[in-house]
């Protein structure tokens, strides 16, 4: 029995539902650090979220005023596209479509794109972004986002392979028409389904 096969009869075996991990993936304990480029270090006051592209009120928040709106703390499975999954994350921050709400989304606008420090993008259509646990987060496990996994602030959508849920995020750009970010450039899958096994160009 390989690797894989274990993991996921330990699942059984520790009465958790192995179906919640999708196929080619495993179950870890740890949170994995991957990220393109050098961590960013912010000055007190110095992060900023940008709401723009089609939209009637395009506006910017500091992180103080983030937190000063309704939050929600959900729980769920996340999934790497490098193959590893992590159950039970717990996460606090403001539900995506809130922020759209605000800024009044044009009804052209289907995608968004993502855009974080250094350049870092990743695409993501409206829909996929706007579901109840899809949030501008800035704690995790009830603590403050650790840089090296995106802190101060970064996205979180669950359902979608971990790449699309950009660290460090700086801009959301609501866009009519859909164009790759950084790593479906590379041959990255523009969806990004884990239990599709979306991983790269034509998968699912």
């Amino acid at each position: 029995m390989g690797f894989f096969e274990r993991n996921r009869k330990g699942l059984a075996d520790r009465g958790i539902d192995p179906q919640r991990l999708p196929p080619g993936q495993y179950l870890t304990e740890r949170f994995p650090v991957l990220h393109v480029g050098e961590i960013p270090a912010y000055a007190p006051g110095e992060w900023s979220l940008a709401i723009e592209g089609l939209v009637d009120n395009p506006f910017t928040l500091t992180l103080d005023q983030l937190k000063e709106l309704p939050a929600v703390t959900p729980t769920f499975d996340i999934h790497c596209v490098t193959k590893w999954s992590k159950f039970d994350t717990t996460w606090t921050g403001v539900r995506v479509r809130d922020l759209f709400e605000r800024a009044g989304v044009q009804r052209k606008a289907k995608y968004v794109m993502e855009h974080a420090e250094f350049g870092y993008t990743t695409n993501i259509s409206l829909a996929d972004i706007t579901t109840d646990d899809a949030i501008v987060a800035y704690a995790y496990e009830g603590e403050e986002i650790e840089q090296v996994h995106g802190g101060p602030v970064r996205i979180v959508v669950p359902h979608l392979y971990f790449w699309k849920s950009a660290k460090w995020v700086r801009r959301l750009e609501l866009r009519d028409t859909d164009s790759a970010g950084f790593w479906e450039r590379n041959g990255y899958n523009m969806h990004g389904d884990p239990f599709k096994e979306q991983r790269h160009t034509g998968d699912g």
